[in-house]
């Protein structure tokens, strides 16, 4: 087993005991909630006559049910509109912070917790949502949780989990201009699998990702989970110390000192032992688009769609599938595939510097006819933020609508959604059989910049030629 490594530090910090089946009792030290999965997890507590047992601890936005077009109360949507007042009357009863519509902090739960800096290294945190692993950008361990298990946490502050092992992804290298953090990780599942990370936490390590933003980081370690792996994380360092410095729950004076020291003691060791070690080229990476119904079915954007023969005999039989799904015939190219929706946004490609660097594509040019174009921040902000900066003027006059800030087309639990066949550029992290909206609709994931060069030729495009 793993040894030294951060996930090991942080696992064995927050331990409160070994339980009889053998899984550790892990202490959660943030936990945050959105509509979805807790109102369940709420009945339950009262059911059984129970409090949250650290309210503090827990934090709660609404997003996935948001719509991002018209926010007026009650929503058109039934089922949202009674969602979300459950959340308001479960938040104010229990005395967990809320963060609504209009408070000017509302968003994806996974953009709001970094940017507020109440994600921070060293911690334990769950939430009812699979991209949790997002969190682990900053040296936290994040784990995606069901109802059941938001109960457990909001009743004792605490998780039953197995340990896990620990993988070393090691990227080193300069990544070559038009390739992003999107790209990189599509890259790792592609060449891992989708089950590859099974029963593993993902160390990310290497000079590429030492290179990279923290929100770069986000959209690597928020497409763990796409790898199988239970969480990703990186080493804290400057760069992360950097982020959080001044933000609203971030620590201050002598206290910002002390934290800085211990989450620096949390890295991994040098000497730090891995259960197993991986190692990629970043120049080896181009822009990288998937073609199929799983995040592992991904090429570059010069690639064909691979032939059966060309593909191990265990990935075949899901590849027929996708063959068929998505309308695409082995073999064939996958740039100049006719896309009818472009979509930038989600916790994964929804942040300030996301929409900093597909405006830097869309200025000066036009949404292809017939494309539906939309940006959706992350948070409310992001949007302000964006807005300040002008960067919505620069979308909306190239043809892009400019939305409210919400989970929108990712999952499409809102209005925001496919229509039949339709195949949807997205800068999002699934491409499941009706992930957005339609059960026969079809969606390619992409960096945030690759959707902009999609929108405005109307197919998949190479971003490197908006380049020249």
């Amino acid at each position: 087993m793993s040894k030294g490594t951060l996930f090991d530090k942080v696992w064995d910090t927050h331990t409160v005991k070994i339980l009889p089946s053998g899984q550790t009792q892990l202490l959660i030290g943030l936990h945050l909630t959105h509509e979805v999965t807790s109102p369940q997890a709420f009945a339950m507590l009262r059911e059984r006559g129970l409090k949250v047992l650290y309210p503090e601890r827990t934090v709660a936005t609404v997003d996935h049910i948001v719509p991002t077009d018209n926010q007026v109360r009650p929503f058109v949507d039934h089922l949202a509109e009674e969602m979300i007042q459950a959340l308001e009357t479960n938040a104010q009863e229990y005395g967990i912070r809320f963060y609504n519509i209009g408070s000017g902090n509302q968003g994806i739960v996974h953009v709001i917790a970094p940017e507020q800096g109440l994600t921070q290294p060293g911690m334990t945190i769950a939430c009812g949502d699979s991209h949790t692993s997002t969190h682990g950008a900053f040296g936290a361990i994040a784990f995606g949780i069901g109802s059941s298990q938001v109960r457990d946490v909001l009743a004792t502050q605490t998780l039953a989990l197995s340990k896990l092992k620990v993988r070393k992804v090691e990227v080193n290298g300069t990544l070559p201009p038009g390739v992003y953090a999107k790209d990189v990780i599509l890259h790792i599942i592609r060449k891992l699998g989708v089950k590859g990370g099974v029963g593993y936490a993902y160390e990310y390590a290497g000079t590429t990702f030492e290179a990279m933003s923290m929100e770069e980081r986000m959209t690597v370690c928020n497409m763990s989970i796409e790898g199988g792996a239970r969480c990703g994380y990186i080493n804290p360092d400057q760069v992360t110390f950097d982020y959080l410095k001044g933000r609203d729950f971030a620590p201050t004076g002598d206290n910002w000192d002390q934290a800085v020291q211990w989450w620096q003691s949390m890295r991994s060791d040098d000497d730090a032992e891995y259960d197993d070690v991986v190692v990629f080229d970043a120049s080896e990476i181009e822009p990288t688009i998937t073609w199929g119904i799983t995040p592992g079915q991904g090429i570059g954007v010069n690639e064909a769609i691979p032939t059966p023969e060309s593909l191990p005999e265990s990935d075949r039989a899901i590849a027929q599938e996708a063959y068929q799904y998505m309308q695409l015939d082995p073999g064939n190219p996958i740039k100049g595939t006719k896309v009818d929706v472009c979509f930038i946004g989600s916790c994964t490609n929804g942040r300030l510097s996301d929409l900093r660097e597909a405006a830097k594509f869309a200025q000066g040019h036009q949404v292809s006819p017939g494309v539906k174009a939309f940006v959706v921040p992350g948070s409310e902000r992001v949007k302000a933020e964006a807005e300040a900066e002008g960067l919505d003027q620069i979308f909306v006059k190239a043809g892009f609508e400019w939305r409210e800030a919400g989970c929108s087309m990712c999952l499409a639990m809102n209005p925001d959604k496919l229509q039949g066949d339709q195949i949807s550029a997205s800068s999002s992290n699934r491409n499941f059989k009706g992930r957005q909206g339609s059960s026969t609709g079809r969606t390619l994931l992409m960096s945030p910049a690759m959707v902009v060069a999609a929108a405005i030729n109307g197919q998949v495009s190479d971003v490197r030629e908006l380049l020249c």
